[in-house]
């Protein structure tokens, strides 16, 4: 497939590049030559507003490719075929496809003056997704499904690229017990404020699990491995291994010879990756130390990473990735609501919108995670097992990519969590039939 374009810029690269390997399984070539365009025997799309081939699929440029930086973008949306679009456009398409996905997958929303959220991330609600109620759908995906279609129609020899769904389990290990293997001073403190709340039926339970009767309420993992092993899950583990706990870092140190112990266990089953803590979100060098660790703990060099409460901003987490030698990250999310952060359940790799290129960090978004539906949509069992049918089956229908999170707690034996894990089994079960 080619395209034509007048200017070729990194945004257009970049574009064209996610867009052509969706719908033919490799990227478009690009020239801003007219006539090597006219000349061309095969499918071809003209992204300018003005028409040089009879044969062509042209949809008239927006500028937002041809730009640098970023300022306030006017943008409205306007459904057509069941689902929204912005960037209206003339030619063979309604609206302009390319300059549209970009907005969405580069986050350009995010490096504009926003609200933030009592974490200090980005909010959900600032989003275009969510003031236009599309939060919920890979809208790109559905967007790419469309062209495809208009394309075919156009050219009926146009071979596309048909991708496979593909489900990818991931836990986040914040906290890997509730009561044993903790400080002294974190056990003892525990211990007082529950007999203080009067709360015994806790104070029995914690005694148990110190004593060994009990198998603390949060040691979810010979469970989470029969799971694996039962339906044939490849999952992907985050580990949360900051030097001090504070606030909201209450992970097992990483030095304690049983969390060492965890670490290895399940880096010799399975990928593993850093679970970057809060502190490390203000201190690279805690990153850092971080990384090192993990990986020292396992024997395995560390790729991948998912950030503790998806606290990020952008560029500047991101780009201490990279530094680090992260490949791929797992945080394009929200950690206050379900849903695409990015409208995409694609794989994409992340584009530094200040520097104006492409990276080589590939990001994979994430749609569910098991504490937004308990903590913030306040969502009871049934409720969050309809969700998660819902996002199974819009990623299945749009040969998508299902990205869970999972937190051990929920899938232990908690009072608290009573029921979740198996809403998390029911799940499984029903994809994996």
């Amino acid at each position: 497939m080619i395209v034509f374009s007048n200017t070729i810029t990194p945004r257009l690269q970049y574009i064209f590049d996610f867009i052509g390997k969706e719908i033919t399984g490799e990227p478009f070539q690009i020239t801003t030559d007219a006539e090597i365009f006219r000349q061309h025997e095969g499918p071809k799309i003209n992204y300018s507003r003005k028409r040089i081939a009879e044969s062509e699929f042209i949809i008239h440029n927006s500028e937002l490719l041809f730009e640098r930086g970023f300022k306030e973008q006017s943008i409205e949306c306007f459904e057509i075929k069941g689902y929204k679009a912005f960037l209206k456009a003339e030619g063979d398409f309604p609206f302009d496809i390319f300059g549209a996905s970009f907005y969405l997958l580069s986050r350009y929303e995010e490096y504009l003056p926003h609200e933030k959220d009592m974490y200090g991330r980005y909010a959900s609600e600032n989003s275009l997704a969510f003031k236009e109620n599309f939060l919920h759908v890979p809208l790109v995906n559905t967007w790419l499904q469309d062209f495809k279609r208009a394309l075919q129609s156009k050219f009926p020899g146009l071979i596309t690229y048909k991708s496979s769904f593909t489900f990818i389990p991931t836990y986040d290990i914040d906290e890997a017990f509730s009561y044993t293997h903790k400080q002294w001073w974190r056990t003892l403190g525990g211990m007082i404020k529950d007999i203080t709340r009067g709360q015994w039926s806790v104070v029995n339970e914690r005694i148990k699990s110190l004593l060994g009767k009990n198998r603390d309420p949060y040691d979810a993992f010979e469970w989470m491995h029969h799971i694996n092993e039962k339906y044939e899950l490849k999952p992907i583990y985050f580990f949360l291994v900051a030097n001090r706990t504070a606030r909201y870092d209450k992970n097992i140190l990483p030095s304690n010879i049983s969390m060492e112990a965890l670490i290895q266990e399940h880096g010799n089953r399975y990928p593993i990756g850093i679970h970057p803590s809060w502190q490390s979100g203000d201190d690279p060098e805690k990153l850092k130390f971080e990384t090192l660790k993990l990986g020292h703990i396992s024997g395995k060099a560390i790729r991948t990473s998912r950030q503790h409460y998806i606290r990020f901003t952008l560029p500047q987490t991101y780009r201490q990735l990279i530094s680090l030698g992260i490949e791929s990250d797992f945080s394009m999310g929200y950690g206050s609501i379900n849903g695409f952060r990015a409208s995409v359940s694609s794989p994409f790799y992340w584009y530094d919108l200040q520097k104006e290129l492409q990276t080589k960090l590939l990001l994979y978004p994430f749609c569910f995670m098991d504490s937004n539906s308990f903590y913030k949509q306040k969502f009871s069992g049934k409720e969050a097992s309809e969700e998660l049918k819902h996002y199974y089956e819009i990623v299945r229908s749009v040969n998508g990519t299902l990205v869970t999170i999972w937190h051990n707690n929920f899938l232990g034996t908690g009072k608290q969590f009573s029921g979740w894990k198996e809403i998390y089994e029911q799940f499984i079960s029903s994809i994996k039939s």
